[in-house]
Formats: structure tokens, C-alpha cells, sequence
């Protein structure tokens, strides 16, 4: 039997050698192309980030209600029944307030006023003046005095009308009296005499002169 050639040995081997080629380069196409599928991002997972809440607006804050300032004045009047009368003076946002009914009954009152007006005005002998200041011309409120309760009114004075004390030592006697000189020119008023209450004499409205048990005597504005 006869050996094959050389020729057909080199044409087997070159055969062979292309058949590997071909192999090997089908191969690294579908490995390169497996590897970018790979390195490839998947966006298809990414969901666009949502946009940020709009801010709510804040509503405008409401103006605050405008308060009238309290005054530094005078209030007489009144009250209600027309049995007594009632005098406020109002300085620096304090009251000193004087009741009386022009006999035997009559009681001295402080405290403070607040920014809206109001007060709450008290006594030694435990009376209790409630009151506001209505726009600054006028305060409305009661007295609650050995039992009694009265509501008044008392409107804004210009002088001489306005509320008056006077203290002093008569023949002995501790003196002490209060007015009440009303818008009309009326005046209310009672004199103690160690304690013991009367009607006041009347008093020279322009310059506070009176005259007590013969004595001359000077009735000043009452203050806080």
C-alpha cells in the first residue's frame, strides 16, 4: 500500500489550520459582542428624578387692630341712678378714681389701666371700680361700694370741671375732703373730720380756694 504523499499532508494541514481560523474568529465576535452588552448601562431601570414640591405661599400676616392710646386726662359724671357721682384721672397709665354721693358716702380707688382701656381700680374699705375707656372721651363702668353697685358714666372734663383733694389739719381736727366738679359746673363732694363724713363745702373751681371751719384751705387736682 502506497504512503500519502507529502503534497497531501500539507493540504490536510492547511485545511485544518483554516477550519481553526474560522473557529476562532466566530467565537471572539460573539464574546466581544456578549462583553459590550455587558458594560452597557440598563437605563431602562433609572427613573427621573422627581421635581422638588413647590414651597406653600404663607398668607400675609392680618394687620394688628389699632389700639387709641390712653390719654393723660379727667373723667366726670354721674351715675346711672343719679344718686352719686364718680371722677378718673388717668396719668401715665395709672387711675385714681373718687365715688361719692355728696353725703356720708364716698370712697378713694387706684390701680392701673391697661393698653385697651381697661381698669380695675380698688379701694382700702375694699371697693371696686371696673371701667373701660371708650376712644378716649368717655369711660364707662360701675362702682361696687358697702354693698351697692352702680354704673356710670363719665366724660372726658376740661378744666376747671375735674376731680379734687384737699387734706389738712383743722383746730385739731385731721381733715380730709374730695370734689367731683362735673362738666355743668355742679360739684359733689364730702369732708371727713377724723373720720367722720359730711357734705363738703363748695370750692373756688379756678383756684381750689375753701374755706373749712374758718380756715382757708387749697383743693388741688388729684393725681395717681
Amino acid at each position: 500500500m502506497k504512503r500519502p504523499g507529502p503534497l497531501l499532508t500539507l493540504l490536510a494541514g492547511l485545511l485544518v489550520g483554516v477550519f481553526m481560523l474560522s473557529l476562532n474568529a466566530t467565537t471572539g465576535t460573539k464574546n466581544a459582542s456578549s462583553s459590550s452588552a455587558d458594560r452597557t448601562p440598563d437605563t431602562t431601570k433609572q427613573s427621573p428624578a422627581a421635581p422638588p414640591s413647590p414651597t406653600p405661599a404663607r398668607p400675609a400676616p392680618s394687620p394688628s387692630p389699632s389700639k387709641t392710646p390712653v390719654p393723660d386726662a379727667g373723667y366726670a359724671g354721674r351715675t346711672d341712678d343719679d344718686s352719686s357721682a364718680v371722677a378718673v384721672t388717668l396719668r401715665d397709665g395709672r387711675a385714681i378714681a373718687y365715688f361719692c354721693d355728696g353725703r356720708d358716702k364716698e370712697s378713694w380707688l387706684k390701680g392701673d389701666v391697661n393698653d385697651d382701656g381697661t381698669m380695675r381700680l380698688t379701694g382700702k374699705d375694699g371697693s371696686v371700680l371696673n371701667g373701660t375707656l371708650k376712644e378716649g372721651k368717655r369711660i364707662r363702668g360701675t362702682v361696687d361700694i358697702d354693698g351697692g353697685h352702680y354704673a356710670f358714666t363719665a366724660d372726658r372734663t376740661k378744666k376747671p370741671s375735674g376731680l379734687y383733694r384737699a387734706t389738712a389739719t383743722v383746730r385739731g381736727a385731721k381733715v380730709d375732703g374730695g370734689w367731683i366738679v362735673l362738666p355743668d359746673g355742679r360739684q359733689v363732694g364730702v369732708l371727713t373730720r377724723d373720720g367722720e363724713p359730711s357734705a363738703a363745702p363748695e370750692i373756688d373751681p379756678e383756684t381750689g380756694a375753701v374755706t373749712v371751719d374758718g380756715q382757708g384751705l387749697t383743693a388741688r387736682p388729684a393725681a395717681p
